[in-house]
Parts: C-alpha cells; sequence; structure tokens
C-alpha cells in the first residue's frame, strides 16, 4: 500500500494550514506552492478536506482556505481517509465481502495485525503534534552549499549537536567548478 499524492497533498496542506495563527485565510496558490502540487490538482484536494469538515473554504477577493477546529485535532488517519476513504492494507480487510480464502489463508491473520498497527500509528500521529514537531525542528541551510550554487544541503539543529555532523557539513561535498578543493593541505 502506497498513499496517492493526494493524501500526501492533504498532509501538507494540513499542516501548513494548522501552523498558520487561528483564523489565517491562505489561498490556493499559496497553498499548492507550500505542497508542491499543481493548483488545479490540489484545488480537488482542498474540496475533499473542506467536505470532510477538515478546513473552510472562503470565496472573494481574500478568499482561500483556513483551519476548522476539527483539522486542528485531526489524525492523519482522518486527513487521508478523508481523501482517499478508508485505508486497506490487503483486499481482504476491506469491509465489503469476505475473501474466500480466509479459511485456509495462513497470512490474513498478520495482515490483521499490521493493518491494526498501521492504523493505530496513523491515528496516535495528530495534526496539531507535527505542527508542535516542525516547529521544534528547524533546519539550517549548509552555506558552504550556497556560495557556488550547487545543491543546497538542508542540516537539521539536531544534526549539528554532533561533531561529526558539523564536520561532514563543514566543506561543500564537491568544490565549484573551476576551484581547486584544498585536503589536509595538498591540492586535489
Amino acid at each position: 500500500m502506497q498513499l496517492t499524492r493526494a493524501a500526501d497533498y492533504a498532509v501538507r496542506v494540513m499542516i501548513h494550514l494548522a501552523s498558520q495563527p487561528e483564523g489565517t485565510v491562505v489561498s490556493n496558490a499559496l497553498l499548492a506552492k507550500v505542497a508542491e502540487a499543481p493548483e488545479s490538482f490540489l484545488s480537488k484536494v482542498l474540496q475533499s478536506l473542506a467536505r470532510a469538515g477538515l478546513i473552510q473554504a472562503r470565496r472573494g477577493t481574500i478568499g482561500g482556505f483556513s483551519l476548522l477546529p476539527s483539522g486542528a485535532t485531526a489524525s492523519l488517519l482522518g486527513v487521508v481517509e478523508a481523501i482517499d476513504g478508508p485505508i486497506a492494507l490487503n483486499l481482504c480487510l476491506t469491509s465489503g465481502d469476505p475473501c474466500h480464502r480466509r479459511q485456509e489463508c495462513v497470512a490474513h491473520g498478520v495482515w490483521i495485525r499490521a493493518q491494526q498497527a498501521m492504523l493505530a500509528v496513523l491515528s496516535a500521529a495528530k495534526i496539531a503534534d507535527l505542527v508542535s514537531a516542525k516547529a521544534g525542528h528547524n533546519t539550517l541551510l549548509n552555506i558552504s552549499q550556497v556560495a557556488d550554487g550547487s545543491n543546497q544541503e538542508l542540516v537539521s539543529s539536531t544534526q549539528l549537536g554532533s561533531s561529526k555532523a558539523i564536520s561532514s557539513t563543514a566543506q561543500p561535498r564537491s568544490a565549484p567548478k573551476g576551484a581547486r578543493r584544498v585536503t589536509s593541505g595538498k591540492q586535489i
């Protein structure tokens, strides 16, 4: 089982909206940028979140979307199911017709336990808790990567606490074009 892109975008949107001051209205365009999603596709996701009572759509010149109280207390399971419907790890776990192989299937018990564990984890992960975790997890840009315009490396504040992380991020992984890299006094 893999989450759909729509569910992934929905989680990103919910975390962003929950990190804003209460009552903040955020435009579809900004949410699309934050979620790194196509704006037209995200519109459908936002409509599903609104139908589920997690966010509120506001029309007009200053229209957009705001988080409802139920959205702030929602779990990841609630967000994902608002987009994708009930989650089932395997077809035999759906609420429809029972699998005709259930009696002799030795894997069925494993599927049930895995499903229960997954649902428990997603139910326990609340949007508000994720916002708190996001606020405590500052990311810093490795300045050595910015100077030459190469790929930027994000270093978390927890990584910066270890000397190994500091020494590994102190130098860019590749030298800028045309520059010589000096290591241990020798030019490479």
